[in-house]
């Protein structure tokens, strides 16, 4: 698991495998790079895969004051990007991951070749202020009261399908026992006040929306309204999946991919 250092306070780890076009990869608020092994394994013929752990996950370096805004991650990314020497990537987000490679996107088209945004979220714009102060409170509140234990086995079983494979159910909840405080409350900050809606118009690099058929955390429905405003963008719902379809179904999941970045 290399590292590279990125600005004076961050350093970066990440896993890599295969050669090729780089793409890079980004996880979600309860994960880390290790979620991506079976993408790392399946992708690696066809690309150079790389997933990184953000700032204040896994074994990157925290922030010394917790992040705000998304923008903010996409700083790191850009100085990541830079430091591995790449001037042009193939960028996968998933869900808050999907928050970070939208704002890169808008703001370094020229970088990014072609997008995909997996079990996307709208933050703050899809939901009432109410509910989003709700929302806010109690992410806050586990963070700061739970083990990470009690937080995966709360939090797991809804990012799911109905009836998961129990080792996936497992895998999940080990990886999302590991989250830190200063990454959790971090991509909290930024989902409270995330509002996207008006760069979407604005990306114009080739754009793959996936979602899990039975994602109840950013529903397909959610999907629907990133694949209207993008406009070079394909809808893909991966069948019998939840929030997590990457880990539940790696296969088809990795074929989406395969499939829509041979087409560009």
């Amino acid at each position: 698991m290399p590292k590279i250092q990125v600005s004076d306070e961050i350093i970066i780890n990440y896993e890599v495998e295969g050669a090729g076009k780089p793409l890079i990869i980004l996880h979600g608020l309860g994960n880390h790079s290790q979620s991506w092994k079976k993408q790392l394994e399946g992708l690696k013929e066809h690309y150079q895969v790389i997933a990184w752990d953000a700032p204040g996950y896994g074994n990157s370096s925290d922030p010394k004051e917790e992040f705000k805004q998304f923008s903010q991650f996409a700083d790191v990314l850009k100085a990541f990007v830079d430091a591995l020497g790449f001037k042009s990537i193939y960028l996968l987000g998933h869900s808050m991951g999907s928050a970070i490679a939208l704002d890169f996107t808008y703001r370094y088209p020229e970088m990014v070749e072609s997008l995909i945004i997996a079990d996307a979220t709208r933050g703050a714009a899809g939901q009432s202020e109410e509910d989003n102060l709700i929302k806010y409170i109690s992410r806050i509140n586990n963070i700061k009261t739970l083990t990470g234990e009690e937080m995966a086995k709360q939090r797991v079983k809804e990012l799911l399908a109905p009836n998961p494979d129990p080792a996936i159910k497992a895998e999940a909840e080990r990886i999302m026992a590991q989250v830190r405080p200063k990454g959790y409350i971090s991509v909290s900050n930024s989902l409270y006040t995330l509002d996207q809606t008006d760069i979407l118009p604005f990306i114009l690099v080739p754009v793959l929306v996936i979602c899990g058929e039975y994602d109840k955390a950013t529903p397909v429905s959610e999907s629907e309204i990133f694949h209207k405003l993008i406009p070079n963008s394909k809808l893909e719902i991966i069948p019998n999946t939840g929030h997590l379809c990457y880990q539940e179904d790696p296969e088809s999941f990795n074929h989406a991919v395969i499939d829509f970045l041979k087409h560009q």
